[in-house]
């Protein structure tokens, strides 16, 4: 007696959320929070923080022009290097960087010290900011007592918001495509077929035993050959339907190879600076002169802008860039150009930037 076959459906993997925990854009905004006291910053600064190791080219590229704009600090008696460098970094992660002024008996600005931009917070009175604690308490810091570097925003004008948030979802498509090759060599299961079986006279039996062979192939082990007969099956009784065979037709290459390129292009790194094997047999040139188009284009304008602070400080306390000398190469119009600019942000004072 021949038991009645019925049909069977399995499936070999469970649905996982991509954009589980960065949905930034939830978050578009500036608005009053706790009863009005702060406000809220635009994007949220700890996905921004959760995003520096998303992938491997981010975070170690903010971290370069972090490195590339403390290139030639001269620190002063007012502002130590780590306290610039730190907030150079938070306005490369977060476009706001944050320093507490301290003043001395008659109300000079003595002394700046670092505070964590992902903490900050702009009050609602005017030049008066708080720190959240870890808590959710907010402690507030007198007006003028801190010194805020933002970049401007066209939608707000109480928080900077980083130029680089077009290519988020780049940067985690480049994470999802690692992850997922990472899940399909662990789960040998996890390939994106169909077992598909059609006038086979499988009895229950055999049916859970085909069921066991195929979840057995996952974890350790995976990859291994299973051997399937039917006494008189028909022809195409059993297929094997690929869905997304991620073995055969790799993508991983072009999505991983394109997403980079997204993410180097929204931090306008030149590849060649960025540690990118080149494809050619030609490379990418000369690295030096990127290297000086780079700090001029990019690198002396956040300097400068970093060089505000020179605005609060006393005069015998500015800090100041020691930049290289223009090479050969350089017209004397650039290099007139750059010493001039560093001039004009100490308010005439030589002592604020100046050339090697």
């Amino acid at each position: 007696m021949t038991t009645k076959c019925t049909a069977r459906a399995f499936t070999f993997g469970e649905p996982e959320p991509v954009l589980d925990g960065y949905q930034y854009a939830d978050h578009l905004g500036v608005y009053l929070l706790d009863n009005g006291r702060y406000y809220q910053t635009p994007v949220p600064f700890t996905g921004l923080a959760r995003l520096l190791y998303a992938n491997a080219y981010h975070g170690p590229l903010l971290e370069f022009k972090t490195l590339m704009v403390m290139r030639g600090f001269v620190p002063s008696a007012a502002i130590s290097r780590r306290s610039m460098e730190a907030a150079a970094t938070d306005y490369s992660v977060f476009a706001n960087a944050y320093l507490q002024l301290h003043r001395n008996g008659y109300g000079e600005v003595v002394r700046a010290t670092h505070l964590p931009a992902i903490n900050m917070r702009r009050m609602k009175e005017p030049d008066t900011y708080g720190l959240l604690q870890v808590a959710g308490e907010l402690t507030p810091f007198a007006a003028g007592e801190v010194f805020h570097f933002r970049n401007y925003d066209v939608t707000q004008s109480i928080y900077g918001k980083p130029r680089y948030l077009g290519a988020i979802q780049s940067m985690l498509l480049n994470e999802d495509a690692t992850l997922f090759r990472r899940r399909y060599y662990k789960n040998g299961a996890h390939m994106g077929y169909v077992f598909y079986t059609s006038g086979a006279d499988l009895e229950e039996a055999d049916q859970d035993r085909i069921q066991k062979a195929i979840e057995g192939a996952k974890g350790l082990g995976n990859f291994r050959n299973m051997y399937l007969h039917i006494p008189n099956g028909e022809a195409k009784a059993v297929q094997i339907l690929p869905v997304g065979d991620f073995s055969s037709k790799d993508e991983l290459e072009k999505i991983k190879n394109i997403s980079r390129d997204d993410i180097i292009a929204a931090h306008r790194i030149p590849p060649a600076m960025a540690n990118v094997i080149p494809t050619n047999t030609a490379g990418f040139g000369d690295i030096e002169a990127y290297d000086r188009v780079y700090e001029k284009n990019e690198i002396a304008p956040v300097r400068q802008m970093l060089l505000d602070v020179n605005e609060v400080l006393r005069p015998d306390l500015a800090v100041r860039w020691q930049v290289a000398a223009p090479l050969p190469e350089d017209s004397e119009e650039d290099a007139a150009a750059e010493s001039m600019a560093g001039k004009g942000k100490s308010k005439g004072k030589d002592a604020a930037f100046k050339a090697g």
